[in-house]
């Protein structure tokens, strides 16, 4: 398969987005960069808002949400919103408040699982750390973000000469006494934490002392890639959910005047079930949109009016066929990479599609020339959900789940197509030059 110019690349464009987005706090910020270069204004929700029709701005809660709009040539009434949603967090480790501790002369760092990594992959590769620290400063505090690039710690496997049947049963690992990674040789006479705060304050240009808290995860450092006898793949972290994060902004971006006002709502903690304040469960999105409806001017009833012609497809990566464990999947729906973007369905409503709302995507796919695919978990398997039920069922709006096949799934390096990836942008853009 030949991969156009432009489908080559956005792939490459993508995997630059997600290496420079280690974290979900390193991924707004690398999305806010690209909007404020194509002249989005940054609003604080502590200010007041003067909005104007055709103008972009965008809002950022809890360093690691953010939602970008465009209002629209065209009255709410008679468009409504059409918005796009996605997650900036993937699952992984996160560290623990006081990490690093002395073991055997080395040092170890404690982790906690954040949702639901496949956390045999995480052994044996070149981890380091990224997020944010909050550090003293003269008006109280404020935070950095904190990226390393080079490889600080590792998970070694157990040799098979001590694990015999590894092969044969998986590895499992125990999650307290098992997960804590090596980072270094301890220093005589140096306490655990002393040194490896010191790592960070060094890194941040603070004293150890000014280091208040902090909030890191675990990544690879090995970059993304594509690979493939016609480079027609991705291999990288975080394409769950990165990778729709950036096909709705680059979908957004490319969007010039539209008719209806744009909205693409980035949320964190959807691995973790969506549940704070800047999650899909929080009132973030519905505090933009009656924001926006107000200084448009818009009373209750014709806010509400808007939200009944409005459509949210909830962007959020699929589950391609596997063709070495064919028993995993529903017969009848089997979806394959590079072959379009995938309609997910479940009668549970685990996903938010219906009739109505998939000829809506269809009809999107077909205008921007692109093929789409249709999925169903198989039935004696739990399905996994999206931010899609959470919107949907709190705004009370249309809704569509979709996203784009691809292999591994929450595995620290997962695959998809190249193809697939500028199909989801035609289709989103779609959606916002409707």
């Amino acid at each position: 398969m030949k991969n156009s110019d432009k489908s080559h690349s956005l792939a490459l464009d993508l995997l630059d987005f997600i290496d420079n987005s280690p974290s979900p706090w390193h991924a707004v910020n690398s999305v806010e960069q690209r909007l404020l270069n194509q002249g989005f204004a940054k609003l604080e929700e502590t200010q007041s808002w003067q909005l104007a029709a055709g103008k972009s701005y965008f809002v950022v809660r809890g360093g690691a949400s953010i939602i970008a709009f465009t209002i629209g040539e065209q009255a709410l009434t008679d468009t409504g919103f059409l918005i796009v949603g996605a997650h900036t967090d993937s699952p992984g480790l996160r560290l623990k408040p006081q990490a690093a501790f002395k073991s055997d002369d080395l040092i170890r760092i404690g982790v906690e699982v954040y949702g639901g990594p496949i956390l045999a992959t995480f052994t044996d590769r070149d981890l380091s750390i990224a997020g944010r620290v909050t550090v003293r400063s003269a008006n109280g505090h404020e935070t950095k973000l904190l990226k390393f690039d080079n490889a600080l710690m590792r998970l070694p496997n157990l040799a098979i000469h001590m694990n015999r049947e590894v092969n044969d049963k998986g590895l499992v690992l125990n999650k307290q006494t098992e997960l804590p990674l090596l980072f270094a040789e301890c220093a005589d006479g140096a306490a655990a934490d002393k040194q490896f705060l010191t790592y960070i304050a060094q890194s941040l240009n603070v004293d150890v002392a000014d280091i208040l808290t902090f909030d890191l995860n675990v990544f690879d450092t090995q970059k993304g890639t594509l690979w493939g006898a016609n480079q027609e793949f991705i291999a990288d972290s975080q394409l769950d959910n990165l990778a729709s994060c950036h096909a709705a902004i680059t979908a957004l971006l490319a969007t010039e005047k539209p008719n209806a006002t744009s909205i693409c709502a980035l949320f964190d903690h959807e691995e973790v079930g969506s549940e704070s304040a800047s999650g899909a469960s929080g009132s973030f999105l519905a505090d933009i949109i009656n924001r926006i409806a107000g200084n448009c001017g818009l009373n209750e009833e014709e806010r509400l009016r808007a939200l009944a012609q409005s459509f949210f497809i909830s962007a959020d990566m699929a589950h391609a066929y596997h063709p070495n464990h064919p028993g995993a999947y529903e017969p009848n729906h089997h979806v394959l990479v590079n072959k379009g973007p995938v309609i997910k369905t479940n009668a549970n409503q685990r996903y938010t599609t219906n009739a109505d709302t998939a000829a809506r995507f269809i009809t999107l796919c077909e205008r921007a020339g692109v093929p789409y695919q249709q999925y169903a978990h198989r039935t004696d398997l739990g399905c996994g959900s999206t931010i899609g039920p959470i919107i949907a069922s709190g705004l009370g709006i249309a809704s569509v789940d979709v996203g784009n096949p691809m292999w591994a799934m929450h595995s620290i390096r997962e695959s998809a197509g190249v193809l697939d990836h500028s199909y989801m942008i035609a289709a989103l853009g779609q959606l916002f030059n409707n």
